[in-house]
């Protein structure tokens, strides 16, 4: 009976993951052949079948990437509390855990709590005895007593939380010093007060994330606009992946579309660099930037726009993104060797609305 229980209880989960699954693969072109008993529904299957189902999944989680379910669970109406709770315990349950599994599991741990919390909580109140309370029905009752080896895991989410910029954030180390901690934790990565310790560390760091970013556009959006109350309509934004002589108004177009993107979908890598280099392009052309400076000599790279040519092609990225104001927001998928330490999703940030939550 109570390996019968256990077949039942292991059938009923396959099935929840199973769309879920199967949508990645069609997603992403993951090329595997469909589980027959699990495609058509099968309520009572014999053994071998839910065996051919742990193979199955077993399989698809060796080809399902990271960054494939990041951004898979981001943008996809079919997430629920009980799909990603199910996807978790999936990946729990699992006798051996690769670091791939610890990825994701640290991905859900933060999805699910996301989720869970809400939507006005302030980060004072993010407690590791509420991240636990929270997490509870899937982590059980949790030690509070913090084991020493997570102690600077605090320190870097003090750095990430007094960074001023995001380029201070993306580039300062500060997410790389949690990654660390995270790599050689090993093992001890399981205990479930440091899952519960390393969730609500990616939570309030992808919170900080967030505010700069909203503050980021924002600076670029009024940067934008005294520069054209200067009689500037172009600028040298090479730094930035863009022309020598970037109009403005199509950089104001561009940004709109980010602010969807970022609003909306998976968010990494590339586009959020360029963000931030675009920040201190028009810093420079503002004459606030620590380029321009350094260089107060050299002739400002402002361009007027009675003087300049017609602007050159942006690189592929940022054509497609500035087509129009209002174009839907295209997706940038990040690369398997270069997975985000942390990851972003639309509900977390309103860019209309305070900054925060």
């Amino acid at each position: 009976m109570p390996e019968l229980n256990q077949l039942t209880a292991e059938w009923s989960a396959a099935r929840i993951l199973y769309p879920t699954y199967s949508a990645l693969a069609r997603e992403f072109v993951i090329d595997l052949t469909p589980c027959i008993d699990l495609e058509t529904g099968v309520e009572q299957p014999p053994k071998e079948s839910v065996e051919q189902a742990r193979q199955w999944l077993q399989d698809m989680d060796e080809r399902i990437q990271i960054h494939q379910l990041r951004q898979f669970l981001q943008t996809t109406t079919l997430v629920t509390p009980q799909l990603l709770q199910t996807l978790l315990l999936h990946h729990l349950h699992k006798e051996e855990k690769s670091p791939s599994d610890r990825d994701k599991i640290d991905f859900l741990l933060v999805q699910l709590f996301s989720l869970a919390a809400p939507s006005r909580l302030e980060d004072n109140s993010v407690t590791f005895d509420y991240v636990a309370k929270t997490l509870a029905p899937v982590l059980g009752p949790v030690d509070t007593a913090m084991p020493t080896w997570l102690a600077p895991l605090e320190n870097v989410l003090q750095s990430a939380q007094k960074a001023r910029t995001l380029n201070e954030l993306l580039h300062g180390g500060i997410l790389e010093q949690g990654r660390k901690i995270k790599v050689q934790s090993g093992e001890n990565y399981f205990q479930p007060t440091a899952m519960i310790a390393f969730a609500r560390f990616s939570f309030l760091v992808r919170r900080s994330f967030f505010r700069l970013m909203h503050q980021d556009l924002n600076a670029i959006f009024d940067g934008l606009r005294e520069l054209e109350q200067r009689g500037v309509n172009t600028i040298d934004c090479r730094r930035a992946q863009f022309s020598a002589e970037e109009p403005i108004l199509r950089l104001r177009m561009i940004c709109q579309s980010w602010k969807v993107m970022f609003q909306a979908e998976y968010s990494s890598g590339q586009p959020l660099r360029m963000l931030v280099d675009l920040r201190a392009a028009i810093d420079d052309a503002l004459g606030r930037g620590v380029a321009q400076n350094a260089r107060a000599a050299k002739p400002s790279p402002v361009k007027k726009a009675a003087a300049a040519p017609a602007a050159k092609p942006a690189p592929a990225m940022a054509a497609r993104a500035g087509a129009a104001p209002s174009a839907p927001a295209t997706k940038f998928n990040s690369t398997a060797d270069a997975v985000p330490e942390f990851e972003v999703s639309g509900n977390e940030w309103n860019p209309d609305g305070s900054s925060g939550s």
